[in-house]
């Protein structure tokens, strides 16, 4: 019964299952707008730290809302995406750590097989 529940538990859809379907579409509304309520407070920010700093330390006019987004959107497809995650940027880090992991491994490998080789050449002692 112990291993039952161990699996249950181990279960990563466990939680999402066990709830009721009304359950499932009021969590579903409550992320959106969340994610809603996040894009528009992430938008407020760059308005807000635009007009903040950039007329004073530059001598820049300041933005609205919609020009903030139009600032993200530009920077996003100029550097990529915003947050450092996920996009070309994390698979050419897992690409890039690939290839270094390979090349410690051949070099591993040229190593032993340099070590069986001269275990070789002096022959068994007698």
């Amino acid at each position: 019964m112990t291993e039952a529940m161990h699996e249950k538990d181990c279960d990563s859809n466990a939680w999402w299952e066990e709830r009721s379907l009304p359950v499932k579409i009021l969590m579903v509304i409550g992320f959106v707008i969340l994610g809603a309520g996040l894009l528009f407070l992430f938008g407020f920010i760059v308005r807000a730290l635009w007009n903040w700093l950039m007329p004073d330390i530059f001598g820049l006019k300041t933005i609205t809302y919609w020009q903030a987004w139009g600032l993200l959107v530009l920077s996003c497809i100029l550097f990529g995406r915003i947050g450092g995650s996920g996009g070309s940027g994390g698979s050419s880090d897992r690409k890039r750590k690939k290839q270094l992991r390979s090349y410690i491994r051949e070099e591993q490998e040229r190593e032993a097989e340099k070590e069986e080789a001269a275990e070789k050449e002096e022959g068994p002692e007698e």
